[in-house]
C-alpha cells in the first residue's frame, strides 16, 4: 500500500515522498482527512535547531528519520478508518503530516461526535496547555497573565478563564490579538501595559523579553510558569532584583510528562481523550489561521512556518 507524505529533507528544505505501507495484523489503516501544522515546534525542526541532546526527547510519537534529516514530523493528524469494522470511524493520532497511514488501534483516540473533526486538530495543543493548567495549579479567582497569544497561549487563556472567579490577561506585541482574547473571555494587554501582582503567570512567547515580562509582573511567592521551547537558543534570565525579593517559583512545563499531581492516575491517553473532549466550542476556530490542501503543502510549508500571523494552519487531504 503507497502513500505520500511530507518529508524534511534538510535544513529549511521539504519535499513530498511516497512511503510504503505495511500494515501489521490487527493495525487500522487510516485515511487522512486533516493535520495541523505547529508553528513553533516544526519551525524549529525546519529549521534544525532542535539541540543534538534532546534528539531523542523530541522525538514525535511517530517520527521516521532524525533531526539531522531527513525527518517525517508532526502529531497532529485527524483520520478516519478506512478498512474493518470500525470503517468510517473519526480518530485522533499523534502522526506526521501523510495522506494514508498504519497504526495500532491503542494508538489512537476516537474523536468525540460534538468535536468537527476540522477543529479536533487542536487536541495536540489543548494537550499541552491541559498539561501547562496542571502545572500552573490555578486556584478559584486568582489573578492570570498569560504572555504569549499564540495558540498554546491562547488555549492556556481559555482554559483557565473557566475557572470561577478568575481575572485572565492575555498579551502579545500584536494589538490585534485583542480580539482573540476577548473572544475567549480574557482581557488583553500590551507588554507595557501591566501592573504587578499577578497570582499565576504563564510565559509561552518564546521570547526573552517576554521571560523578563513574565518574572517582572508576578507577585510576592507566585509562580511562574515557562511554556516556551527554545530549541538550541539560549535565554537571559533576569534572576537578580526581583526575583529573588519576591520569592518567585519558575517552573518549566512540558508535554512530555504528565505532572507528578496527576501521574499516580492520568495516563497520556487518558489526558488526550479529555483535550479532545475540550474542543466542543466554536470559538476555538478562531485558532485556525489558514487552511492548505496536502497535495501544495511542500511548496507552502516554508511560508506557512515563517508567517508570524499563522497560528494553527490546517492540512486538507482530498474530499476531507
Amino acid at each position: 500500500m503507497q502513500a505520500k507524505a511530507l518529508w524534511i529533507t534538510g535544513k529549511e528544505q521539504v519535499a513530498c515522498r511516497d512511503v510504503q505501507l505495511a500494515p501489521q495484523s490487527g493495525d487500522l489503516v487510516l485515511r487522512s482527512l486533516f493535520t495541523g501544522i505547529s508553528r513553533g515546534t516544526e519551525r524549529l525542526v525546519f529549521r534544525g535547531q532542535v539541540p543534538e541532546g534532546e534528539h531523542d526527547t523530541m522525538r514525535a510519537p511517530f517520527q521516521e528519520g532524525a533531526f539531522t534529516f531527513p525527518v517525517k514530523y508532526g502529531y497532529s493528524a485527524v483520520a478516519q478508518i478506512a478498512t474493518g469494522p470500525r470503517a468510517g470511524e473519526v480518530v485522533f493520532a499523534l502522526f506526521p503530516h501523510q495522506d494514508r497511514f498504519a497504526l495500532p488501534a491503542d494508538a489512537v483516540v476516537p474523536v468525540p461526535a460534538d468535536v468537527p473533526a476540522a477543529r479536533a486538530i487542536l487536541a495536540a495543543n489543548m494537550e499541552t496547555a491541559l498539561n501547562i493548567t496542571w502545572d500552573a495549579q490555578i486556584s478559584i479567582g486568582d489573578r492570570v497573565v498569560v504572555i504569549g497569544c499564540g495558540v498554546v497561549g491562547a488555549l492556556v487563556g481559555y482554559l483557565a478563564a473557566n475557572i470561577a472567579g478568575t481575572e485572565v490577561t492575555l498579551v502579545d506585541v500584536d494589538p490585534e490579538k485583542r480580539a482573540l482574547a476577548e473572544a475567549f473571555g480574557c482581557a488583553f494587554a500590551a507588554p507595557g501595559d501591566l501592573t504587578e501582582d499577578a497570582d499565576v503567570v504563564i510565559h509561552a512567547s518564546a521570547n526573552a523579553k517576554g521571560l523578563a515580562t513574565a518574572i517582572g509582573i508576578a507577585g510576592v511567592e507566585a509562580t511562574v510558569i515557562e511554556a516556551s521551547w527554545y530549541g538550541a537558543g539560549h535565554v537571559d534570565v533576569p534572576l537578580g532584583g526581583r526575583f529573588h525579593q519576591r520569592r518567585l517559583q519558575l517552573i518549566s512545563s512540558q508535554v512530555g510528562r504528565v505532572p507528578a499531581r496527576q501521574a499516580a492516575r492520568w495516563t497520556y491517553k487518558r489526558r488526550l481523550t479529555k483535550a479532545l473532549a475540550l474542543l466542543t466550542d466554536p470559538r476555538l476556530d478562531v485558532l485556525i489561521s489558514g487552511e492548505t490542501n496536502f497535495d501544495v503543502l511542500a511548496d507552502a510549508y516554508r511560508d506557512i512556518l515563517l508567517n508570524p500571523a499563522t497560528l494553527c494552519h490546517r492540512v486538507a487531504y482530498g474530499d476531507a
